[in-house]
């Protein structure tokens, strides 16, 4: 297994969030400046320049199986773009407070945008107009995941996470949990919701069997989860080690979780989509791939001069985006 470079881009700030567009063909790259740059992905090249949101950006979001972008900004509004065009095509303003999480409704239902700004949680239709504004959360809300099936979506704040549901705007479950929440994430089965904490520590909730876990132990903050595509293997940021816990069955609490050493501090975690390769990156600049399940699982190993922001692997698992803290963007080519 190869990683190669494939291009790479320079932003004028560094890179806060990273967003391929679901046919693979562009990729969106935010800097924290404001400016949002549109790359092709065969060679980098910019196919629009987008303003972006005064102040700074903070978030992309691609609509799915379209060509229309989403961004949230310090300005408090989210934008949509027309990628085709490189144009403006709508504006909702959600207040004063930064719009910092963005994600499209999976599933086969009409698309729909979650939006989370200071302790505001929304949901916008495609054409940026409000469908519904939900009852404030207690404190600024930290992460937002939608259920794979589209039916709920899991907002998180310091103290907890809501489940509210996207049909009849209902809170389906409320979980308590008293520290500061971090990441959360679902398993692509919906089995299993997951909260990085402040604490710090690991936590899963089992909705459907009212089960909860938890991991401790971890160095730092756990700001990063992915799961695998079979739902069973869950990384996890926090150390000098992705640390890889077995979800299958009961779950990993009692578990011994599989360790992937860095020499600094782990940044980012991505698991492929469709295949089973697991990136990794940590503050000194180091990009490894990883194959946990098997017994030698380090297939391969990049340096960059910069620790990356964001990590994010193309739909088809070809190409990996690394954004880092220099603003610069590098794709590289996953090869057998």
């Amino acid at each position: 297994m190869q990683l190669t470079k494939h291009w790479a881009a320079q932003l004028d700030d560094y890179v806060i969030d990273l967003a391929w567009s679901p046919d693979g063909a562009l990729l969106a790259a935010a800097s924290a400046a404001g400016p949002i740059a549109l790359l092709g992905a065969a060679g980098g090249a910019r196919t629009a320049d987008l303003p972006g949101h005064e102040g700074g950006s903070n978030a992309l979001a691609w609509s799915p199986g379209t060509h229309v972008l989403a961004s949230g900004g310090q300005d408090g509004s989210v934008k949509l773009w027309d990628a085709l065009t490189g144009q403006h095509v709508s504006t909702a303003c959600l207040g004063r407070s930064w719009v910092e999480h963005l994600a499209w409704r999976p599933g086969p239902q009409a698309p729909v945008l979650a939006a989370a700004a200071g302790r505001a949680f929304t949901l916008l239709n495609p054409d940026a107009t409000l469908r519904h504004a939900f009852k404030e959360a207690p404190k600024t809300i930290t992460a937002l995941a939608w259920e794979p099936s589209g039916g709920s979506a899991a907002v998180a704040y310091f103290g907890g996470v809501c489940l509210w549901d996207a049909d009849t705007s209902a809170a389906r479950a409320e979980y308590p949990y008293g520290n500061g929440i971090q990441a959360l994430l679902w398993s692509p089965d919906g089995r299993w919701l997951v909260s990085g904490n402040q604490d710090p520590s690991v936590h899963l909730w089992m909705p459907a069997k009212d089960v909860e876990l938890q991991m401790s132990g971890y160095e730092g903050k756990v700001r990063h989860l992915s799961f695998d595509r079979t739902s069973r293997w869950l990384a996890t940021s926090g150390s000098r080690d992705a640390c890889i816990w077995d979800c299958s069955g009961e779950g990993p609490e009692g578990r011994e979780p599989v360790m992937l050493a860095h020499g600094a501090p782990v940044c980012g975690v991505a698991f492929q989509g469709a295949h089973g390769l697991l990136a990794t990156a940590s503050e000194d600049g180091a990009l490894l791939l990883w194959s946990p399940e098997r017994a030698q699982p380090m297939r391969a190993t990049v340096r960059m001069p910069a620790a990356a922001t964001r990590i994010a692997w193309s739909p088809d698992d070809s190409l990996l985006a690394i954004g880092t803290e220099k603003g610069l963007v590098y794709v590289l080519k996953c090869e057998a």
